[in-house]
Order: C-alpha cells, then sequence, then structure tokens
C-alpha cells in the first residue's frame, strides 16, 4: 500500500491511495480504534495526533472522524463518556478484539511515513510536496488550453526537472 512510485492507477503522492489518504476506505475506523487504544481521546485531539503521525500529509477532516467515532460507539468498539464537556471516546474490550483480528494492518499503519524516512529532513520534505502539489495545480490548469506548442514545451521543461532530480 505504501509504494515508492506512484505508477499504479488509483495511486496519488506517495503511493497512497489517490484520495489522499495513507490506507484504503473502510480503513480509517482501525486507525481511529488505534488512537483511542493508545489514549483516549476526543475528536480534534485525534485529528492532531493523525496531523502529527502523518507529519500533516494526511489530516482527517472532523467531517470524517466524528462520524467514525459515533460508529465506532455504535457499534460497542469504542464507549463515549462526557469529560469536561466533551464526548472522550475509549477502545472497549470488543474493540481491542477487532485491532487484534486486524494486527497486520495496525502494525503497517502505526508510522509508515517513519519506516525509510529521515526525520530530521521532513519539514523540508513538506515544504517540496506543497511545491509539487502547485505545480501539479499549475500543469493541471495550463494543459486545458494549451495548444501543441505550450504543450511541448511544458514536457521539455518536466523533461529536464526529471532528469535534474535523477541525477541526485
Amino acid at each position: 500500500m505504501f509504494n515508492r512510485e506512484c505508477r499504479h492507477k488509483g495511486q496519488g503522492f506517495l503511493g497512497w491511495p489517490a484520495a489522499g489518504r495513507p490506507f484504503h476506505r473502510g480503513d480509517f475506523k482501525y486507525i481511529i480504534l488505534q488512537c483511542i487504544k493508545d489514549k483516549p481521546s476526543y475528536g480534534y485531539e485525534i485529528i492532531r495526533a493523525l496531523r502529527e503521525r502523518y507529519y500533516s500529509f494526511y489530516i482527517p477532516s472532523p467531517g470524517s472522524v466524528y462520524p467514525t467515532l459515533q460508529m465506532l460507539d455504535e457499534m460497542g468498539y469504542a464507549k463515549a463518556t462526557e469529560q469536561e464537556g466533551k464526548k472522550v471516546y475509549s477502545i472497549t474490550e470488543e474493540g481491542r478484539k477487532v485491532l487484534e483480528e486486524q494486527k497486520e494492518f495496525v502494525e503497517r499503519m502505526k508510522g509508515p511515513m517513519r519506516r525509510g524516512w529521515q526525520p530530521e529532513n521532513m519539514d523540508d520534505f513538506v515544504k517540496t510536496r506543497r511545491q509539487f502539489e502547485k505545480l501539479t495545480e499549475l500543469l493541471r490548469d495550463k494543459a486545458r488550453t494549451a495548444d501543441a506548442e505550450k504543450l511541448g514545451r511544458i514536457r521539455k521543461v518536466l523533461s529536464n526537472a526529471y532528469e535534474e532530480i535523477l541525477k541526485d
């Protein structure tokens, strides 16, 4: 799932699924369960924890976190308690069993960004990724209206950039 190349259909930057998250649809509940297994939390704490875990490459929206927490509560995998006006979720014994059944997936997802990466370079990597995203946006916009000559120039620039990056 976490490939170095992005040539596979449906994969985006870093080999993640094209939706921009480091896991497939339906797996998010296990990510959330792992978070609350480590530390009972409320929604915003989970969002921050995942943002930190994935070096801001993936930041779940409240619109995905809160319904998932409610679903886990309804399924009996998590339990919500009121603390200082917030719903704090903790994992139940049934939730622990589900995580145990998904052990291989959970181990893969604990820190895929850390394996083979140099944490001291993450700030530079994040900035590089943002530039890549800006370039992707620009290319998408320009390609819509470009004639053959302009597309040829764009291809040449991209080819030169590719060759330059390949040198390192």
